[in-house]
């Protein structure tokens, strides 16, 4: 029986890609072995490299189907074909779902970090504001308005104005007193609520971390079970 040369030598281009994604995957048994990533750029150059190994997984198993064809035992020949682009295909599928979670993970930590550092800023910005010194009070002096020449005025006059003058200082004072206060409660509040909001960040962090985890040992389980079925069927 006449063989399709350049489809034989289409699936030998394409073999040794395919052997290497199905070797990562059958290494350690049937379930697929993933390595941790470490960081973002790692997470990129994987998606990137599953992408262009499984265009190769495509094309190679075309080739051997288009080889098989021209074989007596057609069947055979295809049922091996399409176990080797199973394994391989559910190793890249692994190693994208590892990838995929850790720059999820990443970009909610640097988030919830950034909405930390910008709470905790403020909160230093507010008390640096408030450890400045306020001006000094102006004396009765200044405060007083110029006198009237002695000549204009009577004694009782020159009284009534300056018990006038005291009772307006009093009440200033008390104003500013006041003033002070509520400044005083408004920092402590604005302290509280930066402190309530860093433990709300950090408790959000934990949840959806706690989730992403719980997500990919999902994931993991459900791509072990489908292994071992496969397995099974073998």
């Amino acid at each position: 029986m006449k063989l399709n040369v350049k489809s034989m030598m289409a699936a030998a281009f394409g073999v040794l890609t395919m052997a290497t994604v199905a070797a990562r995957a059958e290494s350690t048994g049937a379930a697929p072995v993933v390595t941790p990533t470490q960081s973002v750029a790692q997470a990129d150059a994987t998606l990137e490299r599953v992408t262009r190994e499984r265009a190769v997984v495509a094309s190679t198993f075309a080739a051997e189907e288009t080889v098989c064809n021209d074989k007596f035992f057609v069947n055979n020949c295809l049922d091996k074909a399409k176990e080797k682009r199973r394994v391989a295909l559910a190793q890249l599928r692994a190693e994208e779902v590892e990838a995929e979670h850790f720059k999820r993970a990443a970009s909610v930590a640097k988030r919830d970090a950034d909405l930390a550092e910008r709470a905790r800023k403020d909160a230093e910005e507010f008390a640096r504001r408030e450890a400045q010194p306020s001006k000094p009070a102006r004396t009765e002096e200044e405060l007083a308005p110029p006198a009237a020449p002695r000549s204009g005025k009577s004694v009782a006059e020159r009284e009534a104005e300056h018990a006038e003058r005291l009772r307006r200082d009093a009440a200033r004072t008390a104003t500013q007193a006041d003033k002070r206060a509520a400044n005083v409660a408004a920092y402590e509040k604005r302290q509280a609520d930066a402190a309530r909001r860093q433990e709300q960040v950090a408790k959000r962090l934990a949840e959806r971390q706690a989730k992403a985890e719980a997500r990919a040992a999902d994931e993991k389980k459900k791509a072990d079970a489908a292994a071992a079925a496969a397995a099974k069927k073998q």
